[in-house]
């Protein structure tokens, strides 16, 4: 653990200015006076706005906060005194104030005071001192009593992400991409009700710095049911206790159903097992057709049911589909060779946990067509956690790319050169050669810039050339590298 501070003191600010800020939407706060650069405070959430103007209008963002408890914490990193003779436009685009609400302050007190916030989350939040005066307070600092200790532990952003940031605001340069702000924007609030806009939302944030993979990705309570897909297919009477076979088999089979949704897969709810029902169907983006075994082997008869069941529901479709067994154990000889006389995949419970776990980490990257090529007809584990380290080895290989564009940029800044210097492709490669492996081609690594700079994945800046040797390409973030 870092070192602890303690802190007496805290920063009122209007609850959805914090909460912006602890979303990494912002690092700017407007408070009534010169903050030092190096002090540290809480933040402290009030009610209402000191303004005219309706909340609607005073920010540029939909925004949503409660003053209930302190969250976070922060450290002024820089202090700015700003007038009219600003880019005030260019300033509204780079905080949530909107430009009427800027216009509005400099007119009432002929300045502006903008600072530069490094934010921490609490590791546990902290009731709010009672004080009848709070919305007087608001930009103004408090004390608190008692004072509360805490640590630079939890970061909002990461240290070259806050630097990038600051120094594009210190410098008042316009935002990279203004379409994703306002597309997050439009987002915000359907994406408290609908899960796709989530998924989306949380992508454009990555994106544009406001938050990190780790933070959105890694398995949450809302996703601890991936730790339990293998225990759930390994079942014994002796974990049993008290619960029927039938029970225990509708567990597995309902986290199977659930692990392929997540995997991409169309689930059909229709099919539910049962005594004589087919476990399992998948109709998108290929007929999946399953049997779904709990307990400690599968039994030899499953290949045969899978069959009959699955041809009642349509032979033809049946006939091209994938088939796939997932169930514990190993199975015998008996049931492989059935498997592969009727085109079935079989893999354990704990290969579907692996697959899981690889898309919590990394979003999108199973990709069901290529998966579909390692389910190979008999015992498929092998086959599938081959395609497991295809991807992590994928991944690396995209991370050293990334990494090689931002060890020519950190060199440049050592030489006292531009921030965001811009490289060709032949100078990637040949930074890469020489540290990582395997060796590449400009051919091969061009591809791996083009895709890293997408919009849709946000590594790499690409400034393009008048043909692709003369692309080049500048470092946005890091593809972090999570333990297995």
């Amino acid at each position: 653990m870092s070192q602890l501070f303690s802190i007496p003191t805290a920063l009122c600010l209007p609850a959805p200015e914090i909460e912006a800020l602890i979303q990494g939407q912002t690092i700017a706060a407007m408070p009534k006076m010169f903050i030092r650069p190096g002090q540290r405070f809480a933040l402290y959430p009030a009610q209402s706005l000191q303004s005219s103007l309706p909340f609607d209008k005073y920010y540029r963002l939909n925004l949503n906060g409660q003053p209930s408890t302190i969250k976070a914490w922060a450290k002024c990193e820089l202090c700015q005194i700003l007038d009219e003779t600003k880019p005030l436009d260019i300033l509204s685009k780079l905080t949530i104030f909107s430009l009427e609400a800027l216009k509005e302050i400099i007119q009432r007190q002929q300045h502006i005071f903008i600072a530069y916030l490094r934010v921490y989350n609490l590791s546990n939040s902290q009731e709010l001192t009672a004080n009848s005066n709070i919305q007087d307070k608001i930009g103004k600092f408090v004390s608190l009593q008692p004072s509360i200790s805490v640590t630079e532990d939890l970061a909002v952003l990461s240290d070259q992400t806050f630097t990038q940031r600051k120094q594009q605001l210190e410098k008042l340069e316009p935002p990279l991409h203004p379409e994703l702000q306002e597309l997050q924007n439009a987002l915000a609030s359907l994406a408290m009700t609908n899960q796709d806009a989530k998924n989306l939302d949380d992508d454009i944030k990555v994106f544009l710095g406001w938050s990190s993979i780790q933070n959105i990705y890694q398995p949450e309570t809302a996703l601890a049911w991936i730790n339990d897909i293998a225990a759930l297919g390994n079942r014994s009477k002796q974990e049993d206790e008290g619960k029927s076979n039938y029970q225990a088999g509708t567990d597995f089979e309902n986290v199977v159903r659930d692990s392929l949704n997540f995997l991409g897969f169309t689930v059909d709810h229709t099919h539910k097992g049962g005594a004589g029902g087919l476990d399992l169907f998948c109709s998108e983006p290929y007929p999946l057709f399953g049997e779904c075994k709990a307990g400690k082997k599968i039994p030899n008869d499953t290949a045969v049911q899978l069959l009959n069941l699955g041809s009642l529901h349509r032979l033809d479709v049946f006939n091209q589909a994938v088939k796939l067994i997932i169930g514990p154990g190993e199975p015998t000889n008996q049931l492989k060779d059935a498997a592969k006389v009727h085109g079935m995949a079989i893999i354990n419970p704990e290969t579907l946990e692996k697959l899981v776990k690889l898309q919590s980490t990394y979003r999108n990257s199973v990709d069901l067509f290529k998966l579909r090529q390692y389910l190979k007809p008999g015992q498929s584990d092998e086959e599938v956690e081959k395609y497991i380290e295809q991807i992590y080895t994928d991944i690396n290989l995209r991370s050293h790319i990334i990494k090689a564009v931002k060890e020519l940029a950190e060199q440049d800044n050592e030489s006292s050169k531009a921030i965001h210097q811009k490289f060709t492709v032949t100078e990637t490669r040949v930074h890469y050669n020489a540290k990582y492996n395997p060796k590449l081609t400009d051919e091969v690594v061009h591809d791996l810039l083009i895709e890293l700079s997408s919009p849709l994945t946000g590594y790499l800046g690409r400034e393009k050339g008048t043909d692709w040797k003369s692309d080049r390409f500048y470092f946005l973030r890091d593809l972090e590298i999570y333990s297995r």
